[in-house]
């Protein structure tokens, strides 16, 4: 088959792939996407380059070229696209409110499916809850827990601009020696730092909820930890921890004091560099930075 082909071929693909993913929101899928884009924007500028004698080098020199040009145009997007978070008035922590609108859970049939397995499995939903990341669009989040509170599944909906919804899970479990242990599929950068009694792990290839508990399980019984059932509401505790991390990571300086943000914004130029990295390893790895 003549490259040429190959080359229209993969953008064939690239489209499907694009168009699928627009209705199911998947990372992994945005991950295959975005290197299949990488690899037709390097082959194709290298072969438009020699079919029509615009540069007179090698082919591999000029797939290379285009690949470095791939890299650096879209760190510059990155670091605006940061810069802009970190200067607008977008809360990077933002307070929870409960959401008694009836409209935590979409009816969409993956969607229930997972509330129906979350049943099954004796989790119960103790709270429904909500907060406004900008422009009136709502992260939505429903809490749920096993029989004996030590296992609680935060479940995070995430709204995308082609109107698809993203779901991510968070489990936690507390300790009786005060450690707080976090499982979760959360592929959004957060780059930060976390406090010392937190232990995190994010995996955002796992996508199944099943597999996720299981990882959670494993880790506290590696750990050999005795836990502790939650006493506070969920509204309470993650706005607890949403202050907690933002006090954190200011001590820490990743984020700029309080009185220092409207001038510098507010992240921190470290803090800026570790949200970039992440960005290009959740994006195009599925990895995210190890907080233990």
């Amino acid at each position: 088959m003549p490259f040429s082909y190959a080359i229209v071929v993969a953008v064939v693909v690239s489209l499907l792939v694009m168009q699928i993913n627009q209705r199911v929101a998947s990372p992994l899928l945005s991950i295959a996407d975005r290197w299949l884009r990488w690899i037709i924007f390097s082959f194709g500028g290298a072969f438009l380059c020699i079919d029509f004698e615009l540069i007179d080098r090698p082919f591999w020199v000029l797939v290379a070229l285009f690949f470095i040009i791939w890299f650096l145009a879209e760190t510059l997007l990155n670091w605006l696209r940061i810069h802009a978070l970190s200067v607008s008035p977008l809360p990077l922590f933002p307070k929870f409110i409960v959401n008694d609108g009836g409209d935590e859970w979409p009816i969409q049939p993956r969607l229930l499916r997972v509330r129906e397995w979350l049943r099954t499995e004796g989790f119960k939903q103790i709270q429904a809850l909500k907060a406004e990341v900008g422009g009136g669009i709502y992260l939505r989040v429903s809490i749920y827990q096993n029989a004996d509170a030590t296992i609680r599944v935060q479940v995070t909906f995430i709204p995308q601009a082609s109107g698809a919804i993203t779901v991510c899970y968070a489990l936690t479990s507390l300790t009786s020696d005060g450690a707080r242990y976090i499982t979760d599929n959360l592929y959004v950068p957060f780059a930060g730092f976390y406090p010392e009694h937190w232990f995190v792990e994010r995996a955002p290839w796992r996508r199944s909820l099943a597999s996720l508990l299981a990882r959670h399980r494993a880790r506290l019984t590696r750990a050999g930890a005795t836990l502790e059932p939650f006493t506070d509401e969920p509204l309470t505790d993650i706005n607890s921890s949403q202050q907690e991390l933002d006090r954190v990571n200011t001590a820490l300086g990743f984020l700029h004091t309080p009185p220092e943000r409207e001038d510098l914004g507010k992240i921190t130029h470290e803090g800026r560099y570790r949200v970039w990295k992440e960005i290009w390893m959740l994006n195009y790895l599925g990895r995210a930075l190890r907080y233990e």
